[in-house]
């Protein structure tokens, strides 16, 4: 009898097993079962949730180290035959049949199927259904895409004719299959082998060494604006000490995203250790957050439903489909397009550098909601990991809460100016974090689409000069980032030739921009969305007007 790893599952049976609970995934042809995982997945149920029915290959390759895919080995029940077609995972809306022995797998298949570079062209007007689109469909390697593209177009046009809300997202989604190459098999599976091929050169040439001389430099700067921050503060120059204090807070999150994703010493505890030390003992902001926003914003990057680095509601929103108040899978609640909403939404454009300097208040909220109210995990190699960030917390708040603002300093009005502006000089942070996707598409191709063309589809690179890196601190290059997320950031200039390359090889458009024109297709972004929330609100006034029960209905507006 061969051993329950070398058992033959078909796609029904995983469907049984899904429909029964299960959380399965598909890793290289091998089928995990990832349930007695899942408490203890050190980042957090939800990754591995939006991975359940999927192949998972390419997101587990890129999150993971070596070490932590060799464990996954135990979890193996089962191997697969052949191309795996994805499901829609359940926490997505996905529904699955239970299996009855002896099912034909052919029956009933489908359920739940289913530096100064010129700016880039990905926000040029593209005709939805022009020639390459028309070309598309006759070719005939497109012939095998009736499950996906073609029928995704269908289905776009299908919904658009429902309502005008829904009729922006059939053209969002039209949109990116004329822009975006096939999403036929054939097609996403060339893409797929050219981005695994990619990263074997660029680990061959050493770019997934990290480069600890470039920690000495930053270290020097750090312990410059550190001291620079307490000389000033003792010597009562409370403005300049605030801002040194907030080039210092800038600075260090570089260091902290490189804790988080595992990108300086590689060990788990070692460098987890370091994002606590700087991002709660320091900073006041709590990494075990970071970490579990982070990696669900790296599987579902720029889905309004499932990304929480998008769900600004509200004070943001980037996509019209916000104005329906969807369900956030990551917080679990609805986010209620509501009559602050409406209103703010429609100057958001406005707002939008105004509310950023403010983002640090925001992320301490998190960081506290999260510790207070902690989703986990309660065991596993990371039950520890909460207990040491709350003794960091309280730290931060004694040196800075107490020593700083209130021991350090007279009068309670440079006590508001020195938090105030050591808070609001971080906003570029915040600009730069949001740079990276605002404008970027937020459509939902389906399953079919690959992991590299979902990546630089809804994320944005920004040009730069080598000089000005330390300002962003090498994380500029988000789309690099996102492809390749354990790549160290002081090598990402250095891999960005070859993921030029390989984008124009598969013909997936590379998005960057410089900062300026950046920040200008973010404002041109946001500033389209609030255009249609007060085209919303003149409809809602219509309908008051004509006596038609507008909260009941707002969604056919």
């Amino acid at each position: 009898m061969s051993p329950p790893r070398n058992n033959i599952l078909s796609r029904r049976q995983v469907e049984g097993l899904i429909a029964e609970g299960r959380k399965i995934i598909i890793l290289d042809g091998q089928v995990l079962k990832a349930d007695a995982w899942l408490p203890f997945h050190p980042g957090g149920d939800k990754a591995i949730l939006h991975m359940v029915g999927r192949d998972g290959t390419d997101e587990i390759q890129a999150l993971h180290s070596q070490e932590a895919q060799q464990r996954m080995q135990s979890f193996i029940i089962g191997k697969i035959e052949g191309r795996w077609t994805n499901f829609v995972p359940p926490i997505q809306g996905g529904v699955f049949r239970t299996y009855v022995e002896g099912e034909d797998d052919t029956l009933a298949s489908e359920s739940s199927s289913s530096s100064t570079a010129p700016s880039t062209p990905i926000f040029d007007p593209v005709d939805p259904l022009g020639d390459d689109l028309r070309r598309r469909r006759t070719s005939d390697e497109f012939s095998m895409s009736s499950a996906s593209s073609i029928s995704l177009t269908e289905k776009a046009v299908s919904v658009g004719a429902q309502n005008p809300l829904d009729s922006h997202t059939a053209a969002e989604i039209l949109l990116d299959i004329a822009k975006y190459p096939p999403l036929d098999a054939a097609s996403q599976d060339l893409i797929v082998q050219k981005y695994r091929a990619l990263n074997d050169r660029i680990r061959a040439a050493g770019l997934y060494n990290c480069p600890y001389t470039s920690y000495l430099v930053e270290i020097c700067r750090y312990t410059l604006l550190f001291f620079s921050f307490l000389l000033l503060l003792r010597s009562g120059h409370y403005a300049l000490s605030a801002l040194c204090l907030g080039f210092f807070w800038h600075q260090l999150v570089f260091t902290a995203h490189d804790a988080g994703h595992m990108g300086i010493t590689h060990s788990f505890h070692i460098d987890t250790c370091i994002g606590i030390f700087i991002a709660d003992f320091l900073g006041g902001l709590s990494i075990g957050w970071w970490k579990r926003n982070h990696n669900v914003h790296h599987i579902v990057t720029n889905s309004p439903e499932h990304d929480p680095d998008i769900e600004h509601i509200p004070f943001f929103a980037i996509s019209h489909r916000f104005f329906q108040s969807l369900r956030s899978t990551y917080y679990e609640r609805i986010m209620a397009y509501d009559a602050f909403a409406r209103f703010a939404i429609q100057y958001q454009n406005w707002l939008y550098y105004p509310i950023l300097t403010m983002g640090r208040f925001n992320l301490y909220l998190l960081s506290w909601t999260h510790l207070v109210f902690f989703p986990g995990p309660h065991k596993g190699p990371a039950w520890w990991h909460r207990h040491l960030e709350i003794a960091g917390q309280v730290f931060f708040w004694y040196w800075f809460g107490y020593l700083t603002v209130y021991t350090s300093i007279p009068t309670a009005w440079d006590r508001f100016v020195f938090v105030m502006i050591s808070h609001m000089i971080t906003a570029p942070l915040h600009v730069q974090i949001t740079l990276s996707h605002f404008a970027m598409s937020t459509a939902d191709l389906g399953v079919d689409e690959s992991f590299p063309q979902k990546m630089l589809r809804t994320t944005m690179d920004v040009d730069c000069p080598a000089w000005l890196d330390f300002v962003h601190g090498g994380l500029q290059f988000q789309a690099i980032h996102h492809l390749y997320p354990r790549i160290p950031r002081h090598n990402l200039r250095k891999t960005q030739g070859l993921v030029k390359e390989f984008c124009e090889d598969v013909k997936i458009p590379y998005a960057i921009y410089g900062f300026v024109d950046g920040n200008r297709e973010v404002l041109g972004r946001l500033g389209e969305v609030a255009k249609q929330a007060r085209m919303l609100e003149v409809c809602r006034s219509v309908a008051a007007a004509r006596g038609v029960f507008v909260d009941e209905h707002a969604h056919d507006y």
